[in-house]
């Protein structure tokens, strides 16, 4: 079955977390929200066996990510980075590229500062980002919106999680669905 080119397939996706950091708990609306999004997203990661990519902003200063996702992501790799964009860093860049996957599914704060500058650097360099815009935040809904826009408006595509996972799903009745529904339910 041929499917559109702004539909998730999981053999191309990567999901993106970008700075979702102690130091912004206090600050951001509904952040229970959002990690449990994110805890959603990697969860289903796990699942869909795609690969999962985080980032912390200054995490000197800023925190490690957050205990609610850390647990849900066990081992893993963290880039750091001083640059708003993730694609600032050449690790961070370098690793994405290695991948071989052009889907990028992105959640993480703040919308209009990191998410935002990442998401136009992605699309200069011929990624195809996919905003779950209920795994992204920041500190002013109105912000939030614009950068939504925005982004949207430069190419990203906008999405939602369960929108995302269940187009990487493709079809329902299979395990991996029905595992994939667990979380939403």
């Amino acid at each position: 079955m041929t499917r559109h080119s702004s539909i998730l397939e999981r053999d191309q996706a990567v999901l993106l977390i970008i700075d979702v950091q102690e130091s912004f708990r206090k600050y951001l609306p509904e952040f229970g929200n959002l990690t449990r999004n994110i805890s959603i997203l990697v969860e289903a990661a796990k699942i869909l066996q795609l690969p999962v990519v985080v980032t912390e902003q200054y995490p000197q200063g800023l925190g490690n990510t957050v205990s609610e996702i850390a647990a849900c992501l066990g081992d893993h790799q963290v880039f750091g980075k001083q640059c708003f964009s993730c694609c600032g860093d050449d690790d961070f860049t370098g690793a994405l590229r290695n991948l071989g996957r052009h889907q990028i599914i992105v959640s993480g704060i703040e919308a209009h500062v990191c998410v935002n500058q990442t998401v136009h650097d992605l699309l200069l360099a011929g990624y195809q980002p996919h905003l779950v815009t209920d795994a992204i935040s920041a500190r002013s809904p109105k912000n939030k919106e614009i950068a939504i826009q925005k982004m949207t408006a430069s190419g990203a595509v906008p999405s939602c999680v369960e929108m995302a996972l269940f187009e990487m799903c493709v079809t329902s009745g299979t395990a991996t669905f029905k595992a994939v529904q667990r979380l939403v339910k």
